[in-house]
C-alpha cells in the first residue's frame, strides 16, 4: 500500500509556473551577460588576480527556503567587504547602538572604500562599509584573545550560511603582506583613539574576515537570513538579534556599494554589499536574498555583471523598495527607468515577464523547494 509523505508540499500550477518564471529569468540573465567583457579582476591583492574572469554565478534564496541558482553558483571565493555589515551586526550585539556609534558613524561618504583621510568631525570613520569603519567595527568584537575573536566571527557566519566556514589562508597572507594602506588607516585611528593599541591583532582579524570562503548560494542564504528577520530560512537558526536587522540593512542601502551607493539605490533600490573578489549580495526584506558572483570589477570595485543582473532583476520583477508604494501601472504609465536602452532586455526573450511583480509575490508561498539549473 502506498503511503503519502505528510511533509510533501503541494504545488499548484500557478505556483510552479511563477517559480519557473523566476528560474527562467535568472537563466536568461546568465546567458545574456556571461559573454560581457567589461571590467577587470582585482589585482591589488595578488591572490585575487588569479580568478578567472569567466566565472559567473547567480542565486536567489527565499525566506521560505526555496533556492534558485544558475551558472557557477557553487564556486567558492573570498567574501572580502561583504563581511563588513555582518561583523557590524556582531559589534552591535556585543556593545549596543550607542557604544558602536561612538566609534563609527553611518554617513555615506562618496569616497572610495579605501580612502585614507576621511574621518568625521569627532574623528570617527563615516560608516562601517569603508575600510576605516570596518577596521573600527572589527576592533569591537568581543573575545579573550585573537583565536576567540576569530571563532566568534566564524560562528556568526556559520549561522548565516548554515554550515561551517573557513578562511582562505593564501588570501589572508596575501592581504596581510600587502595591506600597508589598511595599516596606515588603522594607525591613524589609533592616533585619534578610535581603536585600541593592539593594531596588528585587529588587522589580522579584519584580513581574516575578508578572507572567509563562500559561494554564491552562501551569499544568497546570508541575504535571505537578513530578509527573514535574522533567522536562517533553511536551518531555522537565528544569526543576529532581530533588533539590529534595521541597522544592518540601512547601512547596506546607503553605503554598501562604495561610491556607487547613490546610483545603486536609485536604479536597483535594495540593501546590498559588494566585495572586490566579485561578489554582490542584495536583500529584498521579507522576500529573498540575491547573490551574484563575477570577478571583473568596474572602477569603483563592484562586479560589472553583478550590477547588470541586479538592475535587470529589480526592473523586471519590481524589486525596488519603493515599487511597493506604486500601483502596478500599465507599461505606458509606468515610471521611467534609468536603464540605458542598449541594456534593456529584448521583447520576446523575457519568459518571466507576464506580470512585473507576480513572481516575487509568489515567493511568499509556503514550502521548501530547490529549483536548480
Amino acid at each position: 500500500m502506498n503511503t503519502v509523505d505528510r511533509h510533501a508540499e503541494s504545488i499548484s500550477v500557478r505556483q510552479s509556473t511563477e517559480r519557473f518564471r523566476l528560474l527562467a529569468g535568472l537563466n536568461e540573465l546568465h546567458l545574456r551577460y556571461r559573454a560581457l567583457g567589461e571590467g577587470a579582476v582585482a589585482n591589488y591583492i595578488p591572490e585575487l588576480a588569479k580568478a578567472n574572469p569567466d566565472w559567473f554565478g547567480i542565486c536567489a534564496v527565499t525566506t521560505d527556503g526555496q533556492i534558485y541558482e544558475v551558472g557557477d553558483f557553487d564556486r567558492r571565493f573570498t567574501i572580502q567587504s561583504i563581511s563588513k555589515p555582518f561583523v557590524y551586526g556582531l559589534a552591535l550585539e556585543d556593545h549596543g547602538r550607542e557604544a558602536v556609534m561612538q566609534r563609527v558613524g553611518v554617513e555615506p561618504t562618496g569616497d572610495a572604500f579605501n580612502s585614507i583621510i576621511k574621518l568625521d568631525a569627532v574623528n570617527r570613520p563615516h560608516n562601517p562599509c569603508v575600510n576605516a569603519g570596518a577596521i573600527a567595527t572589527t576592533s569591537l568584537v568581543h573575545g579573550s584573545d585573537p583565536t576567540a575573536r576569530l571563532n566568534r566571527v566564524l560562528d556568526m557566519f556559520q549561522r548565516y550560511v548554515g554550515h561551517t566556514v573557513d578562511v582562505d589562508m593564501s588570501v589572508f597572507m596575501s592581504e596581510r603582506t600587502t595591506g600597508h594602506r589598511n595599516r596606515a588607516i588603522a594607525h591613524l585611528m589609533l592616533n585619534f583613539g578610535m581603536i585600541g593599541s593592539n593594531v596588528e591583532q585587529i588587522l589580522d582579524l579584519y584580513f581574516q574576515q575578508c578572507s572567509i570562503l563562500a559561494n554564491c548560494r552562501d551569499l544568497a542564504m546570508m541575504g535571505a537570513t537578513l530578509a527573514n528577520g535574522g533567522v536562517n530560512p533553511v536551518t531555522g537558526q537565528r544569526a543576529v538579534d532581530s533588533q539590529y536587522i534595521r541597522d544592518i540593512l540601512t547601512i547596506m542601502y546607503t553605503c554598501g556599494m562604495y561610491d556607487y551607493a547613490g546610483q545603486w539605490a536609485y536604479s536597483v533600490g535594495l540593501p546590498a554589499k559588494s566585495g572586490v573578489a566579485g561578489g554582490i549580495v542584495a536583500v529584498l526584506p521579507g522576500r529573498l536574498g540575491i547573490a551574484v558572483y563575477s570577478p571583473p570589477l568596474d572602477s569603483r570595485g563592484n562586479s560589472v555583471r553583478g550590477i547588470r543582473v541586479c538592475e535587470d532583476l529589480s526592473r523586471h520583477f519590481g524589486m525596488h523598495l519603493f515599487d511597493t508604494f506604486l500601483p502596478d501601472l500599465p507599461e505606458e504609465n509606468a515610471p521611467p527607468r534609468s536603464m540605458p536602452q542598449a541594456r534593456q532586455l529584448e521583447p520576446g526573450t523575457e519568459p518571466w515577464r507576464e506580470s512585473r511583480t507576480a513572481p516575487v509575490d509568489a515567493l511568499r508561498s509556503n514550502g521548501q523547494v530547490a529549483l536548480r539549473n
